[in-house]
């Protein structure tokens, strides 16, 4: 998204062929069983399960699949998943934060740490540095649904939006962490449905590296985020709009 700095340095890529997409459903399907896991299949008391199908709609997840995971998950046979995360750094000093969904935390850490050294980088302790960044609500909504932009974006605000960002098709929502729901609530009574919606982790500053450097940082962030058992990615790294094609 050239000239938003701040989602291009927590942009999760969403690959256009068959093979990424189908992990990307994987991914989605994976949070939907661990929300409905943790506290039940009923969406309007479930907050993290509304913004999971949220998210798989918004990715062109089927109806029937959602559903179909959903019923599954509320059955005991399915697989236990587990949210796990992983700190390290890359080439440069690049702050990389890992989040993970796995029923098999040996295999994946195990992977985590494979590809942290083999593309130069280091693993390291939990803790390490989360501090160099914060969590906080991020929204997209198609511009399209929004029947008058001055007046979405006042309301938006007033439901404690933080940030916005937009640009030919979209509107990006930037809020604090207890604001989430509040935004959520807007979005419903607006009767507005957001293509994604979520908890991401953006870096408190960032650093800039040349082109060679960044591409070596990507080559990491490319690797882990093929990997079935990762969920998202994100680094403190600065995003210069004409380096955006290394991650295209």
């Amino acid at each position: 998204m050239a000239g938003h700095s701040k989602w291009a340095n927590i942009k999760h890529r969403k690959g256009a062929n068959d093979a990424k997409r189908g992990k990307l459903y994987t991914k989605l399907i994976k949070e939907i069983t661990v929300a409905v896991k943790e506290k039940g299949d009923d969406q309007n008391i479930n907050s993290k399960l509304r913004l999971a199908i949220q998210n798989a709609k918004g990715a062109n997840v089927p109806k029937d699949t959602i559903e179909r995971a959903i019923k599954k998950a509320s059955g005991s046979d399915s697989a236990n998943y587990i949210a796990v995360t992983y700190e390290g750094y890359a080439s440069g000093g690049i702050a990389i934060f890992v989040e993970c969904m796995t029923d098999n935390i040996n295999r994946t850490v195990s992977s985590v740490r494979s590809i942290f050294s083999k593309y130069n980088g280091n693993l390291g302790k939990n803790g390490s540095i989360s501090h160099l960044f914060e969590r906080k609500g991020t929204f997209i909504i198609n511009k399209a649904d929004i029947p008058d932009i001055d007046d979405f974006t006042l309301e938006i605000i007033d439901a404690g939006a933080s940030e916005i960002e937009s640009d030919d098709e979209n509107f990006y929502i930037i809020c604090p962490l207890n604001e989430l729901g509040n935004i959520q609530k807007q979005l419903e009574i607006l009767n507005i449905e957001p293509i994604s919606s979520e908890l991401s982790y953006f870096p408190n500053s960032t650093i800039s590296l040349d082109d060679n450097a960044v591409q070596r940082v990507f080559k990491l962030v490319d690797a882990l985020e093929e990997n079935n058992d990762v969920q998202k990615v994100y680094h403190n790294l600065e995003v210069k709009p004409e380096q955006e094609k290394y991650f295209n």
